[in-house]
């Protein structure tokens, strides 16, 4: 069994009342949830059709250890 971590960002969504989750690392790879634990679900599932369509198109899966995450602070 193949094990990939993929990164996801999780941003608060006040118009929709909850969460969006992106996965950076598949593009056009995002979904929502009302809670922090139902987008992880949502996106882990968004992630795994994604995967799976770019299978079936023979397309490359891409590497999830190329997404770096990091901080920029700002001071006003």
């Amino acid at each position: 069994m193949d094990i990939r971590d993929f990164k996801v960002f999780l941003e608060p969504d006040s118009e929709y009342g909850g969460y969006v989750a992106v996965c950076p690392s598949i593009q056009g790879c995002y979904s929502q949830g009302k809670t922090v634990d139902e987008a992880l679900a949502n996106i882990r599932e968004a992630i795994e059709l994604c995967l799976e369509e770019m299978e079936n198109r023979g397309e490359e899966v891409p590497n999830p250890n190329n997404v770096l995450i990091g901080s920029v602070v700002i001071a006003k």
